[in-house]
C-alpha cells in the first residue's frame, strides 16, 4: 500500500513522513523511499526511527496533510512548495539541485511560421500550460504575460478560442501534448522550462524547424524540500545537515539519483532569496487573478 502514513506529530513520535504531490503514486513511492531509507539512520539522535511515504493527489489534500501532523517533509517544485508556506505553515529548509542545475527558466515560444514575435501579439490569441501545479510550465510564464498587463482567461479546450482582449489559456497536462498543440496550430503559443525545450530540440527535428521562443523568463529555483510548521527545531535542523551531507556520502549516491535525479541540497543565500521573493509575489498574483 502506497499511502502509508497515518496518525498525528509524526516527527515527534519518532516516524518521520516525506509526501510528496502525486499524478502517479506508485512511480513517485519508488523515487521517495530510498533517500528516506538514507535518512532515517542518521536521524536516530533526535528520536527518529522510521519513515513513511505519504502522497497527495493535489495541492489542497497536502496542505490538509500539513496542518493536521500528517507529513513532516515535502518535496515539490519552488511555486507549490511556497504555496504550502503560505497557506499551510510550512517552512523552507532547503533547495534542490537537480542533474547539477539549480535555477531553470520558463521559454515561451510559437511556430515560427505564426508571425507572433513578442508577448504583446499574444493578446486574442491562445497559449498551453502543463498543470496548474507545475512551476515552469503555469505559474512563472503566466507571471510573464502578467506583467505585460494582458488579461488571461481560462478554456474548457484548445478548440475554444481565446476572447479578443485576453490571451486564452489551457492545460496540456504533459509536456509532450504541450508542444505538440503548438506544433499542430491547435493554440498559438505554449509555455515551459528550458529544460523540457532543452530536450524537445534533442528529440524531433520538425519541432527543432517549426518551434521557436519568443520569451525567456529570469531563473528561478529548481526545487525546494519543506517542512511542516510543527517540526521540532532539533529534527529539522538534524535533517537539514543529513541531506546537506548527502551529495559528499557514495551511500547516498543511488538514491539521490532515484529522488529526481538529485545531486544535491544548497542552502539559500540572499540572491536565491530575492527571486524566491519575486516568484512568491508572482505567484500569489497569478493565483488571486486565474483561481
Amino acid at each position: 500500500m502506497l499511502f502509508l502514513a497515518a496518525g498525528l506529530a509524526q516527527a515527534a513520535d519518532g516516524v518521520l513522513v516525506l509526501g510528496r504531490i502525486s499524478d502517479d503514486p506508485r512511480r513517485h513511492y519508488e523515487q521517495l523511499q530510498p533517500l528516506l531509507d538514507y535518512v532515517v539512520p542518521r536521524m536516530k539522535s533526535v528520536g527518529i526511527t522510521e519513515g513513511r511515504v505519504l502522497m497527495a493527489r493535489d495541492p489542497q489534500q497536502m496542505m490538509s496533510y500539513l496542518r493536521r501532523g500528517k507529513v513532516d517533509w515535502v518535496t515539490e517544485t519552488p511555486g507549490t512548495g511556497l504555496l504550502l508556506a503560505d497557506r499551510a505553515g510550512a517552512r523552507p529548509l532547503l533547495l534542490t539541485e537537480r542533474s547539477g542545475a539549480r535555477e531553470y527558466r520558463s521559454v515561451i515560444f510559437t511556430r515560427r511560421d505564426s508571425g507572433i514575435t513578442s508577448l504583446a501579439q499574444l493578446q486574442g490569441k491562445t497559449i498551453a500550460f502543463q498543470s496548474p501545479s507545475s512551476t515552469s510550465a503555469y505559474l512563472v510564464p503566466a507571471m510573464a504575460l502578467r506583467e505585460q498587463g494582458l488579461a488571461m482567461s481560462l478554456m474548457v479546450s484548445p478548440l475554444e478560442g481565446a476572447d479578443a482582449g485576453s490571451v486564452g489559456y489551457v492545460f496540456a497536462n504533459t509536456d509532450a501534448n504541450l508542444a505538440a498543440w503548438v506544433h499542430k496550430k491547435l493554440v498559438d503559443a505554449g509555455g515551459f522550462s528550458d529544460q523540457d525545450w532543452a530536450s524537445l530540440q534533442r528529440v524531433s527535428e520538425a519541432f527543432r524547424r517549426d518551434l521557436v521562443i519568443i520569451h525567456t523568463t529570469e531563473p528561478v529555483p529548481r526545487a525546494m524540500e519543506v517542512v511542516s510548521g510543527g517540526m521540532p527545531p532539533a529534527v529539522a535542523e538534524r535533517l537539514k545537515q543529513v541531506l546537506l551531507g548527502a551529495s559528499a556520502d557514495p551511500q547516498a549516491r543511488d538514491a539521490l539519483r532515484q529522488f529526481f535525479r538529485t545531486t544535491g541540497f544548497y542552502e539559500v543565500d540572499a540572491g536565491t532569496q530575492a527571486r524566491l521573493d519575486q516568484l512568491r509575489r508572482g505567484a500569489r498574483d497569478v493565483r488571486e487573478a486565474l483561481e
